[in-house]
């Protein structure tokens, strides 16, 4: 316990260090917009199929359970709801720990091993801000819009299967979808997404910076950056529903 304390505690002060070095000049533009690419624009396909399936899936267990209520016109409204209060930030917030926390883990893990940092630190740069800094950051600005699009990709699934099934026109099912969502459901669950970001790209960041053993460490450093980083996401999401409840009562 007393490690995981420790463990914890360090991983809070390489987040707070990342965010003060992340205001400094220089903010390493060029570095932010490939990492944009690589983390954001790379990550899409993987976001839209699998927010199109869930929507699918979730449609037809839905129509499963309202069927015995003669409710199955609320189907689009709960389904909207669902993905984007709850279903579609925590699924791609998952899915990003998986493909990006692990290739940050990774990627650090191997500039650690082969003395890169170790030289960076030699030429007096800041080991964390070049490196780590910039991921970290770019981990928060993305995870909003990844979230969007995985809850379009969601809704649409939707659509595909309620057609399939019952025949509901496009223009029907859109404004169902969208007549109990207001603007306030969709900022604060979108808004949480920047605070997984932040742990995704700290946990992973830090596993690889303070990598150690070769490439048996690096290996392990980008496994424990995806099993760390989908834990501390879930643990967080509890946390932050209960807040969003308490600041938006009505959300």
């Amino acid at each position: 316990m007393l490690n995981g304390i420790r463990w914890f505690g360090d991983v809070s002060s390489f987040g707070l260090r990342a965010l003060r070095a992340s205001v400094r000049p220089p903010l390493e533009f060029e570095q932010v917009v490939r990492q944009i690419y690589e983390f954001g624009s790379r990550s899409l396909p993987l976001i839209g199929a699998a927010g199109f399936a869930v929507g699918a899936v979730m449609s037809m267990h839905t129509r499963a359970s309202l069927e015995r209520f003669g409710a199955e016109s609320m189907i689009p409204a709960g389904l909207g709801l669902a993905l984007i209060k709850e279903t579609g930030p925590l699924v791609t917030a998952l899915l990003f720990s998986g493909r990006v926390g692990a290739g940050i883990g990774a990627e650090l893990g191997a500039m650690r091993v082969t003395e890169q940092i170790d030289a960076l630190e030699t030429l007096a740069v800041d080991s964390i801000k070049y490196p780590g800094v910039t991921r970290v950051r770019t981990c928060i600005a993305v995870m909003p819009l990844l979230v969007t699009v995985a809850n379009f990709a969601g809704i649409i699934g939707g659509y595909v299967s309620e057609t399939v099934i019952s025949g509901m026109s496009f223009t029907l099912y859109w404004e169902r979808a969208f007549s109990l969502i207001a603007f306030s459901d969709y900022v604060p669950a979108t808004l949480k997404t920047c605070v997984f970001g932040m742990i995704i790209g700290t946990t992973s960041a830090y596993l690889g910076y303070n990598t150690s053993g070769g490439t048996a460490g690096v290996g392990q450093a980008a496994t424990r950056s995806v099993v760390l980083s989908s834990i501390l996401v879930i643990l967080s999401n509890v946390i932050l529903v209960k807040a969003i409840s308490v600041m938006f009562p009505r959300v």
